[in-house]
C-alpha cells in the first residue's frame, strides 16, 4: 500500500511539475508592449529623419558626377584629334567629327580609327553639345530637363565647370 502511495505522489509531483513548466512556457509566449513598439517606432523615425535628407541628394549629384566624367573621356578624344589635326573640329561637325573624317582635305592627319566610337550622352540620355570657341571648346549636357537654362538640379552643366 505504501507502494501505490508512492506512486501517487510521484504522479502527483510530474503533474504539478508539467503545470509549472507549461505556465512558464505560456508566459514566455507574451508579445511586446504598446510602449515598447512606440520607441521602437521613435527611434527608427529618428535614425530616417537623419539619414533619408542624405541619401535623396546623393542620387542628383552622382548623375551630375558622372556628366563630368562622361565629359572628360570625350574631351580626352577632342584633345587627341587636335594632336592629330593641329585644331578642334567645328561646332558644326560637333562629335560626329571624331567618328569619321568629315573633310579628308582639312584634316589630312586624321587617325586611321575613330576618336570615340559612340557619340557622348549625358545621365538622362541626351546628347551633349560640343561648341569650339576659338582655340578651346566647351561641351555642355542640359540637365535633368534636357532644356538650355534652368536652376538647380536643372541647370546645365558645362565641362568648363568641372572640376
Amino acid at each position: 500500500m505504501t507502494h501505490k502511495i508512492e506512486l501517487k505522489k510521484e504522479k502527483l509531483t510530474l503533474s504539478l511539475i508539467n503545470k509549472i513548466n507549461q505556465k512558464q512556457y505560456t508566459t514566455a509566449k507574451k508579445g511586446f508592449s504598446l510602449l515598447e513598439l512606440l520607441v521602437v517606432i521613435l527611434i527608427l523615425g529618428i535614425l530616417a529623419a537623419a539619414v533619408v535628407p542624405k541619401v535623396v541628394g546623393a542620387g542628383d549629384k552622382a548623375k551630375v558626377d558622372l556628366v563630368c566624367v562622361n565629359m572628360k573621356g570625350a574631351a580626352n578624344a577632342l584633345k587627341m584629334f587636335k594632336l592629330d589635326n593641329g585644331m578642334y573640329p567645328e561646332t558644326e561637325e560637333g562629335f560626329e567629327a571624331l567618328q569619321a573624317n568629315p573633310d579628308s582635305d582639312k584634316y589630312a592627319n586624321y587617325a586611321p580609327s575613330a576618336y570615340l566610337e559612340k557619340l557622348p550622352k549625358d545621365s538622362w540620355g541626351a546628347k551633349m553639345v560640343y561648341m569650339k570657341t576659338g582655340n578651346t571648346f566647351d561641351i555642355i549636357s542640359y540637365g535633368a530637363d534636357r532644356r538650355e537654362g534652368g536652376t538647380d538640379e536643372y541647370s546645365d552643366i558645362k565641362y568648363s565647370g568641372c572640376k
